[in-house]
C-alpha cells in the first residue's frame, strides 16, 4: 500500500519508516491542490494520506474514495518524532474508510 504525506508533515516520516512506500506532496509537485482534489489525485494510486488536518474525515468521504487517513497532532518535529512507532502501527492497521488520529505523547 502506497502512502502519501501532506503538505506540512514532516519527512522524518518517510526517511525512517522505509518498510513502506512512501510519498510526499512536494515530491509528486502537488502543493498547494486542496483536500477534495487532492484525495481525487490519490485515487488508485495511494491508499494512505498521513495528515495534520483533523477536519478531514469529516470533510471528505474517505470510504467513496476507497482511501484512508491518519491524522498527526502535529506538524513539529518533537511531537512527531517520539511517534515513529504509532505512525507505523496505525499504517500497518488502519483500514479503507477509515481515519485514525494519533495523540501527542
Amino acid at each position: 500500500m502506497r502512502i502519501l504525506l501532506d503538505e506540512g508533515v514532516p519527512d522524518i516520516i518517510k526517511k525512517r519508516l522505509t518498510q513502506f512506500s512512501i510519498a510526499t506532496v512536494q515530491e509528486l509537485g502537488w502543493r498547494g491542490i486542496k483536500n477534495g482534489a487532492l484525495l481525487d489525485l490519490m485515487a488508485g494510486r495511494f491508499g494512505i494520506i498521513v495528515t495534520t488536518d483533523k477536519n478531514l474525515p469529516f470533510q471528505q468521504n474517505l470510504p467513496k474514495r476507497q482511501l484512508a487517513a491518519i491524522i498527526l497532532p502535529s506538524n513539529r518535529m518533537r511531537i512527531v518524532r517520539p511517534l515513529m512507532p504509532e505512525i507505523a502501527s496505525a499504517i500497518e492497521t488502519v483500514r479503507e474508510g477509515e481515519a485514525l488520529e494519533l495523540k501527542a505523547k
